[in-house]
């Protein structure tokens, strides 16, 4: 399994729409609104790293209501405990 951390800027108000549509997505583990120069970390789960530029471009770039992003691969880990 390989995860992704995808950091989002959105349009002002569009927020928790953005925030709704990613969480329908079938491959977004998880979706949280955030404080800081982001509004929204959400969390890719996907079998291999090939999935994820699809999964960006294709399925989140295209969410109306955001300015951009920034994606962040995690390393593999050998921790059991890292989930």
């Amino acid at each position: 399994m390989v995860k992704a951390y995808v950091l989002i800027v959105t349009d002002p108000g569009s927020t928790r729409h953005v925030t709704a549509t990613l969480a329908a997505l079938p491959r977004i583990h998880s979706v949280s609104e955030v404080m800081g120069p982001y509004d929204i970390v959400a969390e890719i789960v996907a079998e291999n790293l090939t999935e994820i530029p699809p999964i960006l471009s294709g399925e989140i770039r295209t969410i109306e209501g955001i300015q951009s992003t920034t994606s962040l691969v995690a390393f593999p880990s050998d921790n059991p405990q890292s989930g």
